[in-house]
């Protein structure tokens, strides 16, 4: 390549520089500056609805939402700024979109039942809930999907679709629940003092309402035991302790007072060929 030709590049360069450089540093800058403030600005958004007596589980989607709107329309100024035609891009991002929208039926589906869930509250944050065969407290509910904390400290991940088009069970959306438990006794055992040994503790609890009454009847005669049906409301708080509780007093005093529980039995016969 002969000198002059050299020169005449490295002026062409020099000029693309001078016409371009400008606007691409400027767009850098407007870049730079735009990604910073678009991180306060969501930041700030999520200490403000914070402080709002807004669900806590709907504050990451709402901060997601607003960044992504935010970095839609820095890309659209940086891009006018560098002399793009914006209509053009705009087909162009659109057309992108729903390439992408196409291959990601799945996550717009569970965005759309995010959304769904955020708007209808079927539980918030700390419910023990039962979604579709899947139990636990809420952890939080992203633009995709549902956390759920079972008892034994795990972590299930529900897609958000599932969850909104499926069965959803809360433990604990109502202040008072009602304790079911059924004792089975011997059929030669005094299902009236059983009766009356089950009703003493639960009238003598604290914790077990008063009104509506508890309820103790015989509910069933099983294959090789009276069944005595108990009912009782007491706070969805104390549920589970009013349950263990309950079954360790009953068990003590029937061991006491002589009730059988009964319990399956199995005959084995023995047959010795000569």
């Amino acid at each position: 390549m002969s000198e002059e030709r050299l020169k005449e590049l490295w002026e062409q360069l020099q000029e693309i520089v001078l016409s371009y450089g400008l606007e691409v540093l400027g767009a850098l800058i407007t870049l730079i500056i735009g990604a910073w403030i678009i991180k306060r600005v969501v930041k700030a958004t999520g200490k403000r609805l914070a402080k709002t007596s807004m669900e806590p589980m709907i504050i990451p989607t709402i901060k997601g939402v607003v960044k992504i709107a935010l970095w839609a329309a820095l890309i659209l100024a940086v891009v006018k700024q560098v002399n793009i035609e914006t209509s053009g891009f705009i087909a162009v991002f659109g057309a992108a979109g729903l390439a992408v929208g196409l291959a990601l039926q799945g996550s717009l589906a569970n965005f759309a039942g995010g959304i769904l869930l955020l708007t209808l509250k079927p539980f918030k944050a700390g419910d023990f809930v039962e979604i579709n065969g899947q139990s636990g407290s809420v952890h939080g509910v992203s633009m995709i999907n549902t956390t759920l904390k079972t008892p034994d400290n795990k972590t299930i991940y529900l897609p958000n679709g599932a969850v909104a088009g499926g069965n959803i069970t809360n433990f604990t959306l109502e202040p008072k629940r009602r304790w079911d438990k059924v004792f089975g006794i011997g059929y030669g055992d005094d299902f009236d003092k059983a009766k009356k040994i089950i009703m003493d503790f639960l009238e003598a609890d604290e914790r077990v309402h008063k009104d509506p009454a508890p309820f103790v009847r015989v509910g069933n005669l099983g294959d090789s035991s009276v069944d005595i049906t108990v009912r009782a409301w007491v706070d969805t708080a104390e549920y589970w302790n009013v349950n263990f509780d309950m079954i360790e007093k009953v068990k003590k005093e029937f061991d006491k007072q002589g009730i059988s529980i009964p319990f399956p039995q199995r005959d084995v016969h023995i047959y010795n060929e000569k």
